[in-house]
């Protein structure tokens, strides 16, 4: 998370477009060790039990974006960075639409969620429900079970997006880390998440290897948008990103 804060903090300054151009983005793609909880930005760590995830060796971090809580564990992640002037809404969609593109390089066939939260999907939610209960207009969905969760978050014209592709079904285990009332279980809310969300083992019997899931967005962002795609590896953004204090709080 600190990461993509410095990420964002390099787009806000325009050390990342001085050296890749005005039009460039950024998509980041990644796993978690030690697993982890990340809460939205607005919202109450409270709903969190943080004996419970630290007895389990389970991080607890705030993300820069917003939403509900994502319990990070065997899934595919991704960071999407842009300047951009267009809406909120349409950056949204066409993130998603990548990533529906990908999919259906594995057979699957994910459509976008017509419901539409009362909230936008960079602002802020209340309580400890898991983000995968919940769906917004533009996110992904399989057979009515959402399977890709995501949150914004932007500052000027510079937007930040996170997401989770969750690759097994322990993205569920959220509910056995929730601080819930006295006398209340747990039972509902995983049965809720069982209802409304799914994973890529799920809905395909395997995991795919994570380097092919890499590839298989590197093309779709290619292809939908006909640009050039450029793979970066860690070492090629230290010296935009050392020795510079900024960041987003």
């Amino acid at each position: 998370m600190e990461l993509d804060r410095q990420l964002m903090a390099a787009f806000l300054d325009g050390r990342f477009q001085q050296r890749y151009g005005r039009e460039s983005c950024l998509w980041r793609f990644y796993a978690w060790h030690p697993y982890a909880v990340t809460i939205g930005y607005n919202q109450d760590i409270s709903g969190i039990d943080m004996l419970k995830c630290s007895s389990a060796g389970i991080d607890v971090v705030r993300r820069p974006t917003g939403g509900r809580a994502v319990f990070h564990a065997e899934e595919f992640t991704y960071s999407f960075f842009t300047e951009s002037a267009a809406q909120n809404a349409e950056l949204y969609r066409m993130v998603h639409e990548v990533i529906q593109l990908a999919l259906e390089r594995l057979g699957i066939q994910a459509d976008f969620c017509r419901s539409t939260l009362s909230r936008s999907p960079g602002g802020a939610a209340s309580g400890p429900v898991s983000c995968f209960t919940a769906s917004a207009r533009h996110e992904l969905q399989v057979a009515g079970r959402k399977l890709v969760g995501s949150a914004q978050r932007r500052s000027r014209n510079v937007l930040l997006q996170h997401g989770s592709l969750p690759l097994s079904a322990r993205h569920k285990e959220l509910c056995r880390l929730m601080a819930l009332p006295e006398g209340e279980g747990f039972e509902e809310i995983r049965d809720e998440m069982e209802r409304k969300t799914t994973s890529l083992e799920e809905i395909l019997g395997y995991i795919p290897e994570y380097s092919h899931l890499c590839e298989m967005m590197l093309n779709a962002a290619g292809q939908l948008h006909g640009i050039e795609v450029v793979k970066l590896y860690p070492g090629d953004l230290s010296d935009i990103l050392e020795h510079h204090e900024q960041t987003i709080h």
